[in-house]
């Protein structure tokens, strides 16, 4: 619903600053700029889905390897010990920390279509045990907040979106989204626990998180102990190394439990397919509204409101180009991701060789889709399947957890990029 009232105000907006713009100040242009705008934002958004297609689909394939061979299980085995920890009100050894584990393994494995059913499941499980079938439980919302904070370990729609716009080194943006998505939980986690006054000080949460923490400090120390042109080698080769050791480790975990791994990569690839082809009109509906939204000059006022505002602050303002992206995930996914591109083609520029994924802004924008999760889409699906309609402090923590994100997108693009 959010998106219907954004998408409809986006066109209206713009309408209207359009007209003053010509009554007011006599800009005969800017009525056709926005025409012009509507046909190459939809050429676009088509272009980048077709070339799109490729990559998801190798990625899905890979990801449908691990599921079959067993990593997703792994990975659920690893957490299960801090999940009875930090849900104190779920029974130790319910059958609901299944789905959950698994909804969380395959979210952090960058599963979400495989994510979402698992998710559902675990929900109807919480519901089961909430007393007030109308109000969401603590597991419920402590659930959910770590979903929307978005933990991912591979970044794979953004890769393959990066691919098929032609950057030059798609898995750039691996390591930035895995520290700002580590930020976003940590802070989601710590906002809900709070709330719920869980005692984050119990050994095996500290372990957990201590350990994470004391690496992803540990990595941002480092990486702020060297040049620029090393953190751009390093995070480059130590990505790439990473994602290829990943795809041959769950290959050959996958062969050794007799997996048919070509046959469960097919599987996969045919449902990146499906993706793909599904996200065509979303990515031209949004990517051609906000294109009239900055044709009408209404976009760059409000970027010009903030670059001034941080400028008076004396700040470097390199990264409010890319905030509409920001804005736009709490809201939803698909507008975020049209929202990148858009940033991608703002700064493209073909004839001097430069691609606009690949800039500094550019970049930041696919951290920023990559930081966070869809906050008020993951809140109304959840929360819809159980016909839960009091949720309490959910959307705050939530958005809490995507400002933590956000901001720390910021200071990571600027580690690593900038």
């Amino acid at each position: 619903m959010a998106l219907n009232y954004l998408f409809v105000a986006f066109f209206v907006i713009a309408f209207v600053v359009a007209l003053i713009k010509l009554i007011f100040f006599g800009d005969t242009q800017v009525f056709g700029a926005i025409m012009d705008s509507t046909f190459d934002k939809a050429k676009l958004g088509f272009e980048i889905s077709i070339g799109l297609t490729g990559a998801l689909c190798l990625w899905m394939g890979i990801m449908k390897i691990g599921e079959k061979g067993g990593m997703v299980a792994i990975i659920s085995r690893l957490i299960s010990p801090l999940f009875t920890k930090i849900f104190p009100e779920i029974p130790k050894n319910h059958p609901v920390f299944g789905p959950m584990v698994m909804n969380f393994s395959m979210n952090f494995l960058g599963l979400d279509n495989a994510a979402t059913p698992v998710g559902l499941q675990a929900m109807d499980g919480l519901q089961e045990l909430n007393p007030k079938k109308d109000t969401a439980s603590n597991a419920q919302i402590m659930f959910l907040v770590l979903n929307t904070s978005g933990l991912t370990l591979i970044p794979v729609s953004i890769m393959a979106l990066k691919t098929s716009y032609g950057s030059g080194n798609p898995a750039d943006i691996f390591v930035p989204i895995l520290l700002a998505t580590y930020c976003s939980t940590l802070v989601g986690l710590v906002t809900v626990s709070l709330f719920q006054r869980i005692n984050l000080f119990n050994k095996v949460i500290l372990g957990y998180l201590g350990t994470f923490t004391i690496l992803i400090i540990g990595l941002i120390m480092y990486f702020q102990s060297i040049s620029q042109a090393q953190v751009e080698v390093i995070s480059n080769v130590a990505s790439a190394a990473i994602l290829v050791g990943i795809m041959v480790a769950f290959m050959t975990l996958a062969f050794k439990k007799k997996v048919n791994v070509y046959d469960a990569f097919i599987e996969g690839a045919k449902e990146g397919f499906g993706v793909a082809i599904k996200i065509i009109p979303y990515l031209i509906g949004i990517l051609v509204a906000i294109g009239v939204f900055r044709a009408s000059g209404t976009l760059d006022y409000v970027l010009d409101a903030l670059r001034w505002f941080f400028e008076f602050l004396g700040v470097n303002t390199d990264f409010v180009d890319s905030l509409p992206v920001a804005f736009m995930k709490p809201l939803s996914g698909g507008g975020a991701r049209a929202a990148m591109v858009e940033v991608w083609d703002v700064f493209n520029n073909p004839a001097l060789g430069i691609n606009g994924a690949d800039t500094f802004q550019g970049r930041l924008a696919s951290v920023f889709q990559g930081s966070t999760e869809t906050t008020f889409y993951v809140l109304a699906v959840y929360y819809g399947a159980v016909r839960i309609t009091k949720i309490r402090y959910s959307v705050a923590a939530g958005l809490i957890a995507d400002l933590a994100g956000i901001i720390a997108a910021i200071f990571i693009a600027y580690l690593f990029f900038h």
